[in-house]
């Protein structure tokens, strides 16, 4: 397989809480007020991503890992995951709040749904003054069966909320409670999964005046206690990574670039993503360069050594398995 820095072609999802950030702060190019989500890699059946650049232009993520297995995703990937790319990456922005909501673990998922469960992280790109997010229960030991009877009277006695700004990132694994809040642009990184229950949608209605389905049920009986919200204690250091999460379905880095940098990962059995969260950066492999700018994602094959990077000032999530 011949390594390089592969684009996609970002898969945009219009959401009833979506607004004008993907477009007017990241690019993305839609005339639409409500885009929610851009979905930059994706391998969920019928959202398979296609490749926008180069030797493989117009060929499917699926096609990809179907050619060059090994070359692409890693050898301990495909004994993992078969012909399954593992990861969903997105940029999200909500102009109102997301819906309450939990996801399953792998065995739930397994077991419900003959699928991968869900766990995930967020960066936080862009707030709003104020801008808040649900993270969890306000009451480790308070009685999961409350979300079977939640109503704009008693939500906020019920979830607990964080304050957020640029920077922040937080980990969610399966069954913890979460939600983004109105004014949040972030990345997320998650596994391949499109399995979400839905706790409390805050009374809103669509156009037709009618309420989005919950999931009471499934979500009691997939919400876990967690004794952290999730925040992750970083510090930023120039030309370096820092760990932002390391689990077992994913690691994430975040690398500040401002020089020339060359990075080794000829010891890497796996492909590497990264995510432009603030700025612009040359990324080459060999004599192969792409300009990656916020709000744009990029994919290293697996079968890569060595990866350079440029740029006065940049931040890029760095994600493997």
């Amino acid at each position: 397989m011949q390594a390089y820095p592969i684009k996609f072609n970002p898969i945009l999802k219009e959401k009833i809480w979506g607004g004008e950030k993907l477009s007017s702060i990241l690019n993305k190019t839609s005339d639409s007020k409500n885009l929610g989500e851009s979905w930059e890699i994706s391998g969920v059946e019928d959202n398979i991503s296609m490749v926008s650049n180069g030797l493989y232009k117009g060929k499917s993520l699926n096609d990809l890992i179907k050619s060059y297995k090994c070359e692409f995703l890693g050898k301990d990937n495909i004994a993992a995951f078969g012909e399954n790319f593992p990861l969903l990456i997105k940029f999200l922005d909500a102009k109102t709040n997301l819906s309450v909501q939990v996801h399953p673990d792998d065995e739930m998922a397994k077991a419900n749904h003959n699928a991968f469960g869900k766990t995930e992280m967020w960066y936080i790109m862009d707030s709003d003054d104020n801008a808040e997010i649900v993270l969890g229960l306000k009451e480790n030991d308070l009685d999961k069966n409350v979300l079977g009877d939640i109503n704009a009277s008693n939500v906020n006695a019920i979830f607990n909320t964080e304050k957020v700004k640029q920077g922040d990132s937080y980990f969610i694994p399966a069954g913890k409670i979460h939600a983004i809040g109105a004014g949040v642009l972030a990345a997320e990184i998650q596994q391949t999964s499109d399995i979400t229950y839905r706790v409390y949608d805050w009374d809103r209605t669509d156009t037709s005046g009618r309420q989005r389905d919950l999931h009471t049920a499934a979500a009691i009986k997939a919400t876990k206690s967690f004794p952290s919200n999730g925040k992750r204690n970083y510090q930023l250091e120039a030309d370096k990574t820092s760990n932002l999460v390391d689990c077992d379905f994913f690691t994430t880095n975040i690398f500040e670039v401002k020089s020339n940098q060359k990075r080794d990962y000829s010891n890497l059995d796996s492909f590497v993503i990264f995510m432009c969260v603030e700025g612009t950066t040359k990324v080459s492999i060999g004599n192969k360069t792409e300009i990656v700018a916020m709000g744009e994602t990029i994919l290293i094959p697996a079968n890569t050594d060595a990866v350079t990077f440029n740029s006065e000032g940049s931040k890029l999530l760095e994600v493997f398995i």
